[in-house]
């Protein structure tokens, strides 16, 4: 029997599975997984009440107590906040296979294209519609997430002293993403409909080489047109910071054009930097809130002399000296240290391996979803009458999110541990390049300034965290500085 023979017979064998069947597999696949979700935050909320006022030794002098309770305070919040949201967006989803969301929202895609009025005749209507419906699901996700997005930002955030949005800017920014999100996934979502339907039997082939042109052009356009849309990118100025992230870039054969500041402060008081481009084309950005000292040099000016002149000499009497808060942000040799690590990641080609490593993975979804999308049953357990049409976009939605969730979830946490590998390797050459101790202080002032809680249960961490812990960084590269002495 040959392979294509032996295909034929696997469908044939899955499409007399019972569509009730295939529905309450996935709704129990679905609540086993949160259940060992939920199993995980438990456990990593004992971590939080038993590690009451006991700092590590190695951070004993680097961070004070009170600093160390503020990100226990700051890690049972959000312990707590991710308990309710999944469980508020289990119960979203479990209504919405319960009443047959995908079905309804497919079937009010008719009255929505006709109500459009300009669809051309000779375009294809299922393009048309599973263009409108990805736009209802776009709707639909953003608006049940409203709540929490609120929450978490002005509640939860607002709380620990990191979100600096007013309510003005959140709902700009809401809008801008869901019409620039439309703007780019709507062309995405007819292509590959079209090439589902006029790709033939290797239709996922075609449908695999689109979707890498698609990630590499989006990754070219993204940093250039859309990022620049929520956020400000300024050139870093001359001065001894550039200087010095130059040198390195000049040191290691760093192809670097442009070096920018983006003003992150805007929206939170997290700090990151992260590096683009392909070939002899790439760039740095630094969130403003990582240096230390330029948030209050770029936008405090205006601000104290403006409660200079507002002031008056009463209140310049009765006011008691105020202790001084410590500054935020990373020194210049840190910065350079975390670069060096960022640049660690490009100089071992951790980029090109994660994109080859994801690019595999699409391919086998791709050859999974071509096995599986024309079955009749499938779209059945998903409240699609018998001998009804077989959209190619709620295929692959059915597919992707809901048949393959275990194979999606094992990928996830085996892309975790490759990411943390990529980690220490990436800490590892920015070591070797001289940067040990600043990159320690680096790591610890960013886990402070972000409130990072520093110890972790194992098993939480191994299936959640895409990053060591700071203690296991730490260690590491202790043991590294050691073997070069």
């Amino acid at each position: 029997m040959g392979i294509g023979e032996q295909i034929t017979r696997l469908q044939t064998v899955f499409e007399s599975i019972p569509p009730t069947s295939i529905y309450w597999t996935i709704i129990v696949c679905i609540w086993v997984e949160y259940l060992f979700e939920l199993y995980l935050c438990i456990r990593q909320r004992r971590i939080y009440f038993s590690s009451a006022n006991k700092l590590p030794s190695p951070l004993k002098d680097h961070m004070t107590l009170e600093t160390f309770e503020k990100a226990r305070v700051y890690g049972i919040d959000k312990n707590n906040f991710s308990i309710v949201s999944e469980f508020y967006g289990m119960i979203v989803l479990t209504a919405l296979l319960h009443y047959e969301g995908l079905y309804k929202g497919w079937v009010l895609t008719g009255p929505m294209l006709s109500g459009f009025g300009y669809w051309p005749a000779t375009w294809d209507v299922e393009i048309g519609r599973s263009i409108c419906f990805s736009i209802l699901a776009m709707l639909f996700n953003n608006t049940v997430g409203i709540p929490l997005s609120i929450y978490s930002t002005f509640v939860l955030e607002e709380k620990h002293g990191f979100n600096n949005q007013t309510l003005g800017f959140f709902i700009k920014d809401f809008i801008k993403k869901i019409i620039v999100s439309v703007i780019i996934t709507s062309p995405i979502v007819g292509l590959i409909v079209k090439i589902v339907q006029a790709g033939g039997q290797y239709f996922f082939v075609w449908l695999w080489v689109f979707c890498f042109v698609v990630l590499m052009f989006l990754m070219t356009i993204y940093p250039m047109l859309i990022a620049p849309l929520f956020d400000k990118y300024t050139p870093l100025k001359d001065g001894p910071l550039r200087s010095r992230i130059e040198a390195l870039a000049a040191r290691i054969k760093f192809p670097l054009t442009k070096l920018y500041v983006v003003e992150g402060s805007k929206r939170s008081a997290h700090s990151n930097a992260y590096l683009y481009g392909f070939f002899n084309n790439k760039r740095i950005v630094l969130y403003d809130t990582l240096i230390k000292g330029y948030v209050a040099e770029t936008k405090g000016k205006d601000d104290k002399e403006n409660k200079e002149k507002e002031e008056k000499p009463k209140e310049e009497e009765k006011k008691e000296e105020e202790p001084k808060k410590e500054e935020k942000g990373c020194d210049d040799e840190e910065i350079e240290a975390v670069l060096g690590h960022e640049l660690g990641h490009w100089k071992l080609n951790h980029v090109v391996k994660n994109i080859i490593i994801s690019q595999a993975n699409i391919f086998v979804i791709f050859c999974l979803f071509a096995f599986f999308y024309r079955n009749s049953a499938l779209y059945e357990a998903f409240g699609f009458p018998k001998q009804s049409d077989m959209p190619i976009l709620l295929g692959l939605i059915i597919v992707l999110q809901f048949l393959l969730q275990i194979f999606n979830t094992a990928m996830g946490y085996l892309m975790n541990v490759l990411s943390r590998l990529f980690e220490f390797q990436a800490d590892a050459y920015a070591t070797e390049l001289g940067y040990g101790k600043y990159l320690k202080t680096s790591l610890i002032k960013l886990n402070k300034d972000n409130l990072g809680f520093p110890i972790s249960d194992s098993l939480y961490s191994a299936w959640h965290h895409s990053h060591p812990t700071l203690l296991q960084r730490l260690s590491a590269i202790d043991l590294l500085m050691e073997k070069s002495k």
